[in-house]
């Protein structure tokens, strides 16, 4: 019977992938499904937990970018870090030290081995777990830390496929507690100032924007332990790495909020640069390497508004984030320099023919208007976030806020939803590319909800 029904669906035009977090072929598209939400579960729109006088922070992986978390959170009045846990010991001492080096007290907690983490999350006394771990151990960790009564902070991506998407969001709803992924460009001043004068309508109606990750990453592949990274890459086809391009974007176009992601296609080079890169480091032809050497995937909102991501880890280009804001009034970008576009009133009078009158406003007028509109989050801890450091500021601007809502009991900024939505690109851009660029119908993380907020507001006490 069960061949007899996959047959008739095959026969007309709708091939299945059954489980409920999975897809259909229906008229050309790859659909998927939106499940209901589960009884006793509630939305985690708008949340806030109880304020938290002291948000006492274990962190597990302290590598590469875990080690200056606990340096960052040494700076941050009521953040304590009490607890950390890496499978290397030396790494955890050595975080430590930068406790001590900062003024900050030797954290009470150390946990290494396999199962260190497990332990550092069951421990009573502790209210954020910070993790800063391989892509492929993110929704494991921060499921098992909510489900041991932690709110989670998660490095980037936070989910690897759709399940995992939904695994957060499921979980933060039945246990009420945040799962914030750690996106630190949403944190960048630039990202900062254009999200503020978005707010102030200096663009008009924003209506195309446009994000990526392109940062060649040659010198920094044995960075990876276990070689995880490059392993991920040659195994898979897409935007693997999508957030640091989306999130920013979706801040400034009020995804659910108000708008919501409907329609993607996504398409890839070959692994021109990739496969040589892999024939080096493994031997020619030991591996077949996935991963384009360019991804790029357009996304269509409910609102009639795109968005395009890029990215690229393997090719010669300049490192570049793209942020390009599109509105009716207005224009900015911040590669491969910041520049702003206001109005049409220069162009008047101008030859039809003369493309050199399209210009950006001057560096000084730029740049006042840029101070005129810094975000006020970034003009109250500005010379802090610099001082202390982190991308340029960025890093510790995201732990400072993330900290100030816990303790204010406040809404964070980026929610279980952004973390969902922003990940979801590395599955989905898989699947649109393995079906031959064909469009996919995206999933509401929301389940209907996606409008109910009007608009993105940092939460300030």
């Amino acid at each position: 019977m069960k061949r007899l029904l996959l047959l008739a669906a095959l026969l007309a035009g709708f091939c299945s992938c059954a489980d409920e977090y999975g897809y259909s072929v229906r008229d050309h598209k790859i659909v998927y499904n939106t499940p209901p939400r589960p009884a006793g579960q509630q939305s985690m729109l708008g949340f806030a937990c109880d304020p938290i006088d002291t948000v006492r922070i274990g962190v597990i992986g302290l590598g590469d970018r875990g080690k200056d978390v606990p340096k960052r959170m040494a700076y941050i009045e009521h953040a304590s870090v009490v607890a950390l846990c890496d499978l290397m010991p030396e790494r955890v001492e050595r975080a430590q030290k930068s406790l001590v080096k900062r003024g900050a007290p030797r954290a009470k907690y150390e946990f290494t081995g396999e199962d260190g983490w497990k332990e550092l999350c069951a421990l009573e006394g502790l209210d954020l777990v910070y993790l800063a771990v391989p892509w492929q151990l993110h929704t494991k960790m921060a499921v098992y830390a909510m489900e041991h009564g932690k709110h989670v902070a998660v490095e980037v991506p936070a989910a690897t496929s759709i399940e995992e998407c939904w695994a957060l969001v499921n979980t933060s709803e039945r246990t009420r507690r945040h799962c914030m992924m750690l996106e630190n460009c949403c944190y960048d001043f630039f990202e900062l100032t254009c999200l503020n004068m978005a707010q102030h309508g200096l663009f008009g109606d924003v209506v195309h924007a446009e994000g990526s990750y392109i940062h060649n990453l040659d010198p920094w592949w044995d960075n990876y332990q276990g070689d995880w990274r490059m392993t991920y890459n040659k195994d898979h086809h897409g935007d693997v790495y999508p957030t640091h391009g989306i999130g920013p974007v979706c801040q400034v176009l009020n995804i659910h909020r108000g708008d919501k992601m409907d329609l993607l296609v996504s398409m890839d080079t070959d692994a021109f640069a990739g496969q040589d890169k892999a024939d080096a480091r493994y031997g020619k032809g030991t591996v077949d390497y996935q991963n384009g050497d360019l991804a790029a995937t357009l996304i269509r909102t409910r609102k009639g508004k795109t968005i395009l991501v890029e990215h690229d880890v393997v090719t010669p280009r300049p490192y570049n984030r793209m942020y390009q804001i599109v509105g009716t009034k207005g224009y900015a970008n911040k590669y491969p320099s910041p520049g702003l576009a206001l109005g049409s009133e220069s162009l008047e009078g101008a030859a039809y023919d003369n493309l050199d009158a399209e210009k950006y406003m001057s560096a000084e007028q730029r740049d006042s208007l840029l101070a005129a509109y810094k975000h006020p989050i970034a003009r109250e801890i500005e010379a802090l976030a610099r001082k202390v450091g982190g991308h340029g500021g960025m890093d510790f601007i995201m732990d400072y806020r993330l900290i100030y809502c816990l303790h204010n009991g406040l809404p964070l900024d980026e929610d279980v939803y952004d973390a969902a939505e922003w990940s979801s690109l590395v599955e989905l851009s898989e699947v649109s590319i393995k079906h031959g660029s064909m469009p996919v119908v995206m999933p509401d993380f929301t389940r209907g909800e996606w409008d109910r907020t009007d608009g993105l507001r940092f939460a300030v006490k």
